[in-house]
């Protein structure tokens, strides 16, 4: 039985956590602030309550996975889960709207025609085929099986090019897929989108992120009752249930190195607390800005999403008022001119109407009662602003944008508005060490999405989480746990998760 100690309290470092107890391992969990589930938080303000990190719900395969190997109660005993059907309704700039079905390719086929014109389904159709080649070349090695010390097979971009009479090279970034192969600008709009909202700019985007609207078309979107922090609760107490033991409130500033491996780490306090191994469970970035990892070269573990600026913008919204029966749970607002935001976002600039998510939950636990509604809206944005701009001075701006859009999608919404709140890039770096939002691992792009591997170059220091293989997400950080949890206990045997 091995002394684990855990630097972190997110969904990835908590996944890990727990399977490692389970391994029968001794584990310990410091978390710097007085919670867990990082990224994955909640707000609340007189009987309002959102989630100020995803609101849907990916693959739930993974965490399914994780409660099985964990204990006796499934995922779906500890929280519930609905599918949201429609998946989304889209709202384009030239006026048009369609509602696509939840995980229903015949479905969206069928809705795109209707909305968009005959053979625009076909087109989008086509397009999901190809991306289901990308996806099965792709998802054993990139996702469910660790990062090789040599990653370079996963700098050429598996999505497969059209046939040579259309096109004299494959496309190269998710942008060129959309305007050479989906022909309409509303098609590359929506494709856009499925990489915006992890926060990948699609010009610059491999093609291989074709696989994001393919996963979330395929195996579905759902949503937790009470909201997505239920299921942060949920694997919380899982890992207390499995005598996982938590310390909150204990920043840990040094990873401790004894004869060229991880030998414990140091808190804030300066109490060295010893261990057998490290898994940090925090943001790279921040753990090399704050000098925890103990070597000086950065080029030692040089890839950490470098191919990822991107940040979010969240805002809070109180309504007065009921939440009509007939609501979507998810409308996407496009932006007026996609290039003029994707322009805004590559500078480091802030785009005044850029594209905005509405989230609309059928929620009593997050609401005071039914003759109100909270509606979250998101955006994808720089991380750190350039040219001397400040979050506190833009942010106002940028909401009232973000409002103006979001009544596109409810209809007499400043009528309905009790009050607001705004969440930037600033909170995300006060919650979680780095503005970032990472990005799932992608091929291509000469491996300018792969993120760091989950062991790294210190022997016995181990990477669990968005920063870490197989990268952002909810279901991709609940994969790295599986794979740090792996690593741990089947050692050089380990060929990937089952």
């Amino acid at each position: 039985m091995a002394r684990i100690a855990v630097i972190g309290a997110g969904m990835g470092a908590m996944a890990a956590a727990a399977r490692l107890a389970v391994a029968g391992h001794r584990v310990t969990v410091f978390e710097r602030s007085t919670t867990y589930g990082g990224a994955v938080g909640r707000f609340e303000k007189d009987g309002f309550a959102f989630d100020t990190g995803p609101g849907l719900l990916h693959l739930p395969a993974v965490w399914r996975d994780l409660f099985v190997k964990t204990g006796k109660e499934p995922l779906e005993k500890c929280v519930e889960m609905v599918q949201a059907d429609p998946a989304s309704r889209h709202c384009f700039a030239d006026g048009t709207s369609v509602s696509l079905p939840n995980a229903s390719r015949a479905g969206v086929v069928s809705a795109l025609d209707a909305a968009l014109g005959a053979g625009a389904g076909e087109r989008w159709g086509d397009f999901l085929g190809r991306a289901r080649d990308a996806w099965d070349r792709s998802r054993r090695p990139l996702l469910e099986e660790p990062l090789p010390d040599d990653p370079t097979r996963f700098e050429r971009d598996p999505y497969p090019a059209l046939s040579r009479r259309f096109l004299r090279r494959p496309a190269r970034t998710l942008g060129e897929v959309g305007a050479w192969e989906l022909r309409d600008p509303r098609l590359a709009a929506l494709l856009d989108w499925y990489a915006l909202a992890y926060g990948v700019d699609p010009r610059t985007g491999p093609a291989s992120a074709a696989v994001l609207p393919y996963m979330e078309q395929t195996f579905g979107s759902w949503r937790v009752q009470g909201g997505m922090r239920a299921l942060a609760d949920a694997v919380y107490e899982r890992c207390l249930a499995r005598r996982v033991e938590f310390v909150f409130g204990a920043a840990v500033t040094e990873v401790l190195e004894k004869d060229g491996r991880a030998a414990g780490v140091e808190l804030d306090h300066d109490q060295r607390i010893e261990a057998d191994l490290v898994v940090a469970g925090a943001p790279l970035p921040a753990l090399y800005r704050d000098q925890v990892v103990p070597w000086d070269r950065q080029d030692e573990w040089p890839r950490w999403q470098s191919g990822v600026v991107s940040g979010r913008v969240s805002v809070f919204l109180a309504l007065r008022g009921a939440r009509p029966a007939d609501a979507v749970h998810r409308t996407v607002v496009h932006a007026v001119d996609r290039d003029a935001e994707l322009d805004a976002l590559a500078a480091g600039r802030l785009c005044g109407r850029p594209t905005v998510t509405v989230l609309r939950p059928d929620d009593p636990g997050l609401r005071p009662d039914d003759g109100h509604e909270s509606l979250t809206l998101t955006a994808t944005v720089p991380a750190v602003l350039r040219g001397g701009g400040s979050w506190p001075a833009a942010a106002g701006r940028l909401a009232d944008g973000m409002v103006e859009a979001a009544a596109v999608a409810v209809p007499g919404l400043a009528d309905r508005l009790l009050w607001r709140e705004v969440r930037t890039p600033a909170d995300t770096v006060r919650e979680t060490g780095a503005p970032e939002v990472p990005a799932p691992a992608l091929a291509g792009a000469e491996g300018a999405f792969l993120p760091a591997a989950n062991r790294s170059p210190l022997p016995g220091l181990y990477v669990a989480g968005g920063w870490a293989h197989p990268g952002g997400g909810l279901a991709h950080a609940g994969m790295s746990g599986a794979l740090v949890a792996g690593l741990i206990v089947e050692g050089a045997d380990f060929r990937g998760s089952q």
